[in-house]
């Protein structure tokens, strides 16, 4: 089966200290899982495509949170931890799926993609709004429990379940879905495997 993993949004904003949005330590514990993820993708000559905010100076989006991610800024950029191998493509978003404005759509039907696997944060925003689009596109969707995260605990359960049981999203940790080929992360699965 044609996969393509998503990592959405691992970006210094959200996942450094000193980030406009940062999302808190629970989220830096995905780091690890993220990786290996993206480390057997490539083994497997997959798809790896990172997702990027990549915001305007006076982006809309700054009413609803504060100013973060804007285009070339180091808010913007990966974390270091996560840079992007020669193998992966990076594509910027400006808005919470990431299809809106861009050119993942194409991306994924150049590469054949069957099943879409998503990591990253935030779980509830943009993390599920990529899964609805995906479902939307009749990808079969994975996510990886223990590489998404959110600054909103409870957020994070609902957009869980939401994907589980409105977009028929696998859910299970990356361990699971790689036979043992992950570190363990703390994750709440709370019976949706």
């Amino acid at each position: 089966m044609r996969r393509a993993l998503l990592v959405i949004d691992m970006l210094n904003d959200f996942m450094d200290p000193a980030g406009a949005l940062y999302c808190g330590d629970e989220a830096r514990r995905i780091i690890p899982v993220v990786k290996a993820l993206i480390t057997r993708f490539v083994a497997e000559n997959q798809p790896v495509i990172y997702l990027r905010d990549a915001h305007a100076e006076d982006d809309r989006e700054f009413k609803l949170f504060a100013r973060h991610a804007v285009k070339d800024s180091w808010g913007s950029r990966i974390i270091p931890e996560l840079q992007p191998t020669a193998e992966a493509l990076v594509v910027d978003k400006a808005r919470f799926s990431g299809f809106y404005g861009n050119r993942l759509a194409e991306i994924l039907e150049a590469a054949r993609t069957e099943e879409v696997w998503i990591s990253g944060v935030c779980t509830s925003i943009c993390v599920m709004d990529t899964a609805g689009d995906s479902r939307n596109r009749d990808y079969a969707v994975v996510i990886p429990v223990d590489a998404v995260a959110d600054f909103d605990p409870q957020a994070h359960e609902m957009a869980l379940k939401r994907m589980l049981r409105v977009y028929g999203a696998k859910l299970a940790t990356a361990r699971e879905l790689l036979g043992g080929e992950a570190p363990s992360a703390p994750s709440s699965t709370k019976g949706y495997t």
